[in-house]
């Protein structure tokens, strides 16, 4: 057998017994020893391909950023940190700028009153962290014919406010009786009513989100919904198919580019004046 376990000219025989140096990203006051003279010191900073040490004496040195360093007697190659990329400013998808994660925060004695199921949930997707980050409660009310009663129920007060969002909110319609007589009622100083045009919620959501140029005209004694559904080629026969149309047309909106203007508005309303009476409650 040979005494020799590989060729002895074998290339890089000559640094084989060189210890390979590990990479240290720098950070400062590591403490590193310049391999060559022996200086030893913390680092305090470095730019431009210099990393500048200062020893227990405060002198300081300056050295080029790379191998030829020690921690602890062992090699190491020093590199620049990765420059961090800036974080860019979050938004809700209202448009708010969104703060920090806050710990959940107990509801506000305030509340915000819609006529039904699917208003509540689109209120929910595109104003839903700015709500919770203030603590005020969305509630469906299934229509609005029993408003003064559900009104007087909750007993308002300045700390205590109602915003309501009535649909189909038009001079002459039942639902703007409904609504003068609530505010010029006991309670009226301290309840908001607004709403929109539409005869449905759906409406609020822009055509241009559902890649269409208008909403579908639904014939006279046609159920709207059904109408919708169908004049956009859906199934709607069914319960359920009425059910699946909205759930298409809330997936197609992400935030309040996706909705009618004039809705918005009238929603950032209520919020508004919700929010005055939680911040007064907070005082």
């Amino acid at each position: 057998m040979s005494r020799y376990a590989s060729d002895v000219l074998t290339p890089g025989w000559q640094r084989s017994h060189i210890k390979k140096s590990k990479p240290v990203e720098l950070s400062l006051g590591l403490v590193v020893e310049e391999a060559v003279t022996g200086y030893c010191g913390a680092v305090t900073r470095w730019e431009n391909g210099i990393v500048v040490l200062e020893d227990r004496h405060g002198k300081k040195r300056s050295f080029p950023v790379g191998p030829g360093f020690l921690i602890d007697g062992q090699p190491v190659a020093l590199t620049i940190p990765a420059r961090k990329r800036p974080e860019t400013a979050r938004y809700t998808a209202s448009g708010s700028l969104a703060g920090p994660a806050d710990a959940p925060k107990v509801a506000q004695a305030s509340r915000i009153y819609v006529e039904g199921k699917h208003d509540a949930e689109l209120i929910e997707k595109v104003w839903g962290d700015d709500l919770r980050h203030i603590g005020v409660v969305v509630e469906p009310l299934g229509g609005i014919d029993n408003l003064e009663e559900i009104v007087a129920v909750f007993e308002p007060s300045p700390t205590r406010r109602l915003g309501v969002l009535v649909d189909h909110l038009l001079t002459g319609t039942k639902e703007q009786r409904i609504a003068e007589k609530v505010e010029r009622g006991p309670w009226g100083a301290d309840v908001l009513i607004t709403g929109h045009e539409y005869v449905d919620i759906w409406q609020a959501v822009s055509p241009s989100a559902l890649g269409i140029s208008a909403w579908p005209v639904v014939p006279k004694g046609v159920e709207w919904k059904k109408g919708i559904c169908q004049g956009l080629g859906w199934d709607y026969r069914m319960p359920a198919d009425i059910a699946q149309g909205w759930r298409r047309i809330l997936s197609r909106v992400k935030t309040w580019n996706d909705l009618d203007r004039a809705f918005v508005v009238e929603v950032e309303k209520l919020i508004d004046f919700v929010q005055e009476a939680a911040d007064l409650a907070e005082e």
